[in-house]
């Protein structure tokens, strides 16, 4: 079962997640492209992008890996 927080978006996640769909749109990528990419659902990643989700950093670093940028750049 995956956490999802009763917090709102927090200046961290949005950032991160900002970083990510910027990211991901600069490939031409749809969120189902990177949920094949990293092996998350694109529901997760859309959650991911808004700053809904308290993500784990592994499922940072196979996000990172899904779009073809290291992990730091979306830090």
């Amino acid at each position: 079962m995956v956490a999802k927080t009763d917090k709102g978006p927090t200046e961290s996640r949005v950032t991160f997640g900002r970083r990510l769909r910027e990211e991901r749109q600069k490939r031409q990528m749809t969120l189902e492209d990177l949920a094949e990419a990293s092996g998350i659902t694109w529901s997760y990643i859309a959650q991911v992008e808004v700053g809904r989700r308290n993500i784990s950093v592994d499922n940072m670093h196979l996000l990172a890996a899904g779009v073809g940028v290291p992990l730091r750049e979306l830090l």
